[in-house]
């Protein structure tokens, strides 16, 4: 309801003796779609910050300003040195303007994502804030006055439809006549309770900060959830805006931050996928020296410039269809499949190291998002962004190194640190109070995390494996036993001031196991 005509109108009656006879001393923009007014009288100063954005116009009132010493553009320049002669509200409108000495008028168009700031000399438009709207050039601020029959005869006419005699009203005014039933009444009880209503926007007791449907928003009327009470207008707007931005600016971060890293885990989800995939395809499907091999037996089978055959596969006991090529011979490509064979070992060591990378980077992306639901506030995210800024750049940067190793068994991910320093930031931001967390006990060594599973109880099996990488990846790797002590991550806890990798463990239980890697791919 701040750019409601209600509103305007109480706001230009609080204005129009703060700004008239004040001189326009500067007119600039330090951001887009943001025009900053000075004003002077003697030594008093009044500046008016009109932001109109596409997602939000308001307006914001000082006494004074701290201009930035760069970047800022001079904008509306022959405002400078001219006297406020009157303040003037459209009747029934979302605008008002200011009539300056030199035959200028400077018209501000509050028309919510369209709106706009004109300043015209003589009648003429000389310059607009927002150029893409071209067609405010053609508006005439001495004829934007609009006269409605706002009697009771038009009222019945209408059959008590608001929307038809009141279009200033707005959803507020609205949703506050549905709260007193107004569909149920009579057309005279109706219009008794538009005029009520009415009395209280003419003359407003006080202006709200209200929670309505989950938004803030400003209102003249008394509902929803009222957050703040202002007497002055401007007072009211000033707060308004500075919560408003407040709250949606961190809405808006927020789900920008969410929708990189969705984005990004879908992405790294669907590379792992395809590699886990091909490196299946490459450990147990058909090899190429197979493929070749069946190849090479039925060079007499196959039809000269075939580029399908089926042919017996006695590796598997069946026929298989085979795709060749047509300016390629049979014995050519079972050649070449050989030469391929003898790299498939590469191919495959590169795809291991690619799906141990990318199951890395999705466990990161998992544990950023788990972090992001976390947050309340502006604080927490502010703290959140600049802790995964490496994760929301949109810069291209170097891969930065994952903090841990990965291992998975039954399901289960066993997260292994890879130094003091990523002990640290395994513990403190990649697990959460229900893992499961492991170290081997009275020396130095790996943190070690089972990620838990809602309403699952991580297995013995599981347990023991995780317990043994933590004894492998300690000072007790080369003795034949080796206590571990593990814990839900909730009691362990970081000093201030400790060293890289110490903890406190609160409380703790035991599991001696042999130190060794029980994994057969090691991940480098």
């Amino acid at each position: 309801m701040h750019q409601n005509y209600y509103f305007l109108k109480q706001l230009t009656q609080a204005l129009r003796p703060k700004l008239t006879s004040m001189q326009a001393a500067t007119a600039f923009s330090q951001n887009k779609d943001e025009l900053v007014l000075g004003f002077t009288k003697s030594n008093q100063e009044l500046y008016i910050r009109a932001l109109l954005t596409s997602h939000f116009a308001s307006l914001s009132f000082s006494t004074d300003f701290k201009r930035a010493r760069a970047n800022t553009v001079e904008l509306m320049q022959p405002l400078q040195g001219q006297t406020v002669e009157e303040v003037v509200q459209h009747l029934n409108e979302r605008s008002f303007y200011l009539r300056l000495s030199g035959n200028l008028l400077l018209l501000f168009k509050l028309f919510g994502n369209r709106s706009n700031i004109i300043l015209y000399q003589n009648s003429e438009p000389l310059e607009l804030l927002h150029n893409k709207f071209e067609t405010d050039a053609d508006l005439d601020p001495l004829q934007m006055d609009r006269p409605l029959a706002q009697n009771f005869e038009a009222f019945a006419a209408a059959q008590g439809d608001i929307r038809k005699i009141y279009p200033t009203f707005g959803d507020i005014p609205a949703a506050y006549l549905a709260e007193r039933n107004y569909s149920e009444q009579t057309l005279e009880a109706r219009w008794e309770l538009v005029q009520s209503m009415l009395e209280v926007l003419e003359a407003p007791e006080a202006y709200y900060i209200v929670r309505l449907e989950g938004k803030l928003r400003l209102s003249l009327l008394d509902i929803g959830e009222v957050v703040h009470t202002y007497t002055d207008p401007l007072e009211a707007l000033n707060n308004y805006t500075r919560f408003y931005l407040s709250e949606t600016g961190f809405e808006r971060q927020y789900e920008q931050a969410k929708q990189q890293l969705d984005r990004k885990r879908q992405v790294t989800q669907t590379v792992l996928e395809k590699s886990e995939q091909k490196l299946q395809e490459l450990r147990h499907d058909r090899s190429y020296s197979q493929t070749a091999d069946v190849l090479m037996a039925n060079l007499s089978n196959i039809p000269p410039r075939a580029t399908e055959v089926e042919l017996y596969d006695f590796y598997t006991d069946q026929q298989r269809l085979y795709t060749l090529r047509q300016n390629e011979t049979p014995q050519k490509q079972a050649e070449r499949l050989y030469r391929k064979a003898k790299n498939q070992h590469v191919e495959v060591k590169q795809l291991e190291q690619k799906t141990e990378r990318k199951l890395e980077e999705l466990i990161v992306l998992e544990d950023a998002l788990q972090a992001l639901a976390e947050v309340q506030d502006n604080r927490q995210l502010k703290n959140f962004l600049r802790d995964y800024s490496h994760l929301l750049s949109t810069k291209q940067q170097e891969q930065q190194e994952i903090p841990f190793r990965v291992f998975e068994t039954e399901g289960y991910k066993i997260l292994v640190g890879k130094s003091a320093k990523n002990n640290d930031e395994l513990t403190q931001r990649h697990s959460y109070k229900e893992d499961i967390w492991l170290h081997a006990k009275d020396v130095s060594g790996s943190h070690v995390i089972i990620k838990h599973q809602a309403g699952k109880s991580i297995p013995t099996t599981v347990l023991e494996k995780a317990a043994q990488l933590a004894a492998y990846y300690s000072k007790r790797k080369n003795d034949s036993l080796c206590p571990v002590m593990y814990t839900p991550k909730k009691w362990v806890r970081k000093p201030k001031g400790a060293a890289p990798g110490a903890v406190v463990v609160e409380r703790e239980k035991v599991l001696l196991v042999k130190p060794e890697n029980p994994f057969t791919h090691l991940p480098g």
